[in-house]
């Protein structure tokens, strides 16, 4: 199902600015991950599973999704403040699960940041759970 007011379509690089922009109203943003540098790394990785969301020509929502060939992720959904509550952060998500869904992803992963209860709640409400894991990370590659 598509959301009426919503047009989704792969990144272009034109789009970045705004993007960048929209993490940033979002608190999607840290000092420590530079935003340009995560689109540039995407954009040499399944560059056609970064999609944005577009109303009256404006970009008002983001989702970065990619495939390891064993589960799929999900990084940097946004949508901006104004519009949010308008369904387009389920059609962003959608989206992406009819995509990852043609490439044979059975299971799709994503990391909350703790406390923020109200997207915990959103994507419940979409059928995600919580996995009993514990997310690890270490920085390769300093961005700053």
């Amino acid at each position: 199902m598509k959301h009426p007011d919503l047009a989704i379509r792969p990144f272009h690089p034109a789009d970045e600015a705004a993007v960048i922009g929209l993490w940033t109203a979002c608190g999607l943003t840290r000092p420590w991950n530079d935003p340009r540098k995560d689109v540039a790394r995407k954009l040499t990785v399944q560059s056609d599973l970064f999609l944005v969301g577009i109303v009256d020509g404006e970009i008002v929502g983001t989702l970065m999704g990619g495939y390891d060939g064993h589960r799929g992720w999900i990084n940097y959904l946004a949508v901006a403040p104004a519009h949010q509550r308008r369904g387009y952060a389920a059609a962003l998500m959608r989206a992406v699960e009819r995509k990852l869904l043609e490439r044979g992803c059975p299971k799709i992963n994503l990391m909350i940041r703790s406390g923020n209860e109200a997207v915990q709640a959103f994507y419940a409400s979409l059928g995600f759970q919580q996995d009993a894991v514990i997310s690890l990370g270490k920085r390769l590659i300093p961005d700053l």
